[in-house]
């Protein structure tokens, strides 16, 4: 297995770590409150705020932007009982149903009933019938809605999937071919809205009592003070929020190949239970024999036996995996690839022709130049990345992909 590095205040598992993002990642450490030290996975990458791909322990005090903008954001996989070979060879009309049943992109308020179209019993219902129009889960989180979440906006996007690099995918086991629905979204909208609010309300803080940080987006809430509160409550909500999300669109991909191979509900899924993991969140843990918040931006939980899902980019599949409990990773793994390129360096050196080479024998949009920014090779080498955080997880699935599916 291999063995993490131990560079100044860091501990890194990450593949191909540039100095900008070690940086980054040191910066963050240097923080009093953040316990040391701080764990990089091997998908680690520059980002806003803070490093993509590290999972950062604190005590007393939480950074709203080391959480991230897209709260809760994470991965949900269901096993199918067909076989890949089962659904076909020709996944395009399936592409084309999904595509007309799951919004993508940023829909705006009123142009669709939110959770009006059918999956398992409804949208994000799970076996529910929806009432008046919207799924039992939506009207739940409406009820608790936080007052920085738009309501016209929270109940526009739910069951939607928004665009950059979130998917849905239909994949085959590479060793028995059974079938998995595999689709990543996060909170939308409104997660954006309390996370950037809570953000601002941290730098307010910091220029109240003229706290001068390394870097603005370190700016910090204390913990027992009203403004911790409210961003621990409004953060849970968005993470419930991005759960349901995903669970609604995934009743919905489902009613989508039901429909397509004449198959009900039952006889497509079984017993089998989905797989649903946050990658950008806090929680209170116990770590080091005390009570620290872990704050995973990029990063799965992976606690011993506890399920998650990596994906890898367009094209290169996705692994289902088991926590093997690492303590010096703070129970933590990878969330993906991770990003090796810029969205505009992609554009530059990346090709059209090249990403429709990539996508061969794969249904999918078609749009090479709207997601050339995703192009596979803007990405690390998900099986190097998965080989340096052997001693994190346990691989239980090696997914290969057959249909892809983007917001544009």
């Amino acid at each position: 297995m291999t063995k993490p590095t131990k560079i100044d205040q860091v501990l890194t598992w990450a593949t191909d770590l540039d100095d900008r993002t070690l940086a980054q990642a040191q910066t963050t450490a240097s923080m009093p409150f953040v316990e040391k030290p701080l764990a990089l996975m091997p998908d680690a990458h520059l980002g806003l705020g803070s490093t993509v791909g590290s999972v950062v322990a604190t005590s007393g005090a939480i950074m709203p932007a080391c959480v991230g903008v897209d709260i809760g954001c994470g991965m949900i996989a269901q096993r199918l009982t067909m076989s890949g070979a089962e659904l076909g060879p020709d996944l395009d009309a399936v592409h084309e149903g999904i595509a007309r049943t799951v919004p993508s992109g940023i829909p705006r308020a009123g142009r669709r009933k939110a959770g009006s179209h059918r999956g398992r019993g409804g949208v994000g219902g799970r076996g529910d019938k929806p009432q008046g129009g919207y799924s039992p889960a939506l009207q739940t989180l409406m009820k608790t809605r936080p007052d920085h979440a738009d309501e016209a906006k929270t109940l526009a996007q739910f069951g939607t999937l928004g665009s950059g690099n979130h998917f849905i995918e239909i994949c085959a086991d590479a060793d028995t071919d059974e079938a998995w629905i595999v689709l990543h979204s996060g909170s939308r909208n409104p997660g954006n809205t309390i996370a950037r609010h809570h953000i601002g309300a941290a730098k307010g803080v910091m220029k109240d009592f003229f706290i001068e940080l390394p870097d603005p987006d370190l700016a910090y809430l204390v913990e027992g003070r009203p403004q911790f509160d409210e961003y621990i409550e409004a953060m849970i909500w968005a993470q419930v929020y991005a759960f349901e999300n995903r669970q609604a669109m995934m009743d919905a991909v489902v009613g989508v190949v039901c429909t397509a191979l004449e198959a009900s509900v039952e006889q497509l899924l079984g017993d089998n239970e989905p797989v649903n993991c946050h990658h950008n969140y806090t929680t209170k843990e116990h770590h080091h024999g005390r009570d620290l918040w872990v704050t995973r931006k990029g990063a799965i939980l992976a606690r011993e036996g506890t399920l998650g899902v990596i994906p890898g980019s367009m094209a290169t599949g996705s692994f289902i995996v088991e926590g093997r409990g690492s303590k010096a990773s703070y129970c933590s793994a990878s969330h993906g690839a991770g990003r090796r390129m810029s969205r505009t360096a992609a554009r530059k050196r990346l090709t059209a022709e090249s990403l429709d080479e990539a996508m061969a024998n794969i249904a999918w949009n078609r749009q090479p130049d709207a997601l050339l920014d995703e192009h596979p090779d803007a990405y690390k080498d998900l099986g190097e990345v998965m080989e340096n955080q052997a001693d994190l997880v346990r691989i239980r699935h090696r997914l290969n992909t057959l249909l892809n599916y983007k917001g544009t």
